[in-house]
């Protein structure tokens, strides 16, 4: 399990490549990289904050949780913080297990924690000067609550 919370840019496929390598027990890598949207348009900056002695150990319990559900070999999540502009990579997620349905579910899973439960706030500060707290969005809760109500064995 690699989890990183950083303000430094990464690349997405040097990334994926040095997760795969090695992975002789897994049938499927699955990955998932966000990026900065530029909302309106009008988006100069997303300022992303954190408290750094919670973030990590909140997203290595979510993870270490998806990993014994979906028994997955390997778990990364790369977050960051600080000023972002449009079109920068803010986040990264790959599983690797045994089998496709496994490593898409813990994905999935781990995808909506980040969006809804991992201790981040965002700011979007627009070119107009304005800048505004961005809401948790109740689709983003909905997404969320699915795994609640669902069980290992429909995964």
């Amino acid at each position: 399990m690699d989890i990183r919370v950083q303000a430094e840019p990464f690349d997405a496929g040097a990334e994926l490549n040095t997760f795969s390598a090695g992975l002789q027990d897994s049938g499927a890598v699955v990955s998932f990289t966000g990026i900065v949207r530029d909302v309106a348009p009008g988006l100069k900056a997303m300022e992303i904050e954190h408290y750094p002695s919670m973030t990590a150990k909140a997203i290595k319990a979510i993870a270490g949780e998806a990993q014994t559900r979906w028994a997955l070999n390997n778990v990364l999540v790369i977050h960051r913080y600080g000023l972002l502009a449009p079109g920068a990579p803010i986040m990264m997620v790959a599983t690797a297990s045994s089998h496709r349905s496994a490593a898409f579910a813990a994905a999935d899973f781990l995808m909506d924690y980040l969006k809804s439960r991992a201790p981040f706030w965002k700011k979007e500060i627009m070119r107009d000067g304005q800048s505004t707290w961005v809401d948790a969005k109740a689709t983003d809760e909905d997404a969320l609550n699915r795994w609640s109500a669902t069980s290992d064995s429909d995964t």
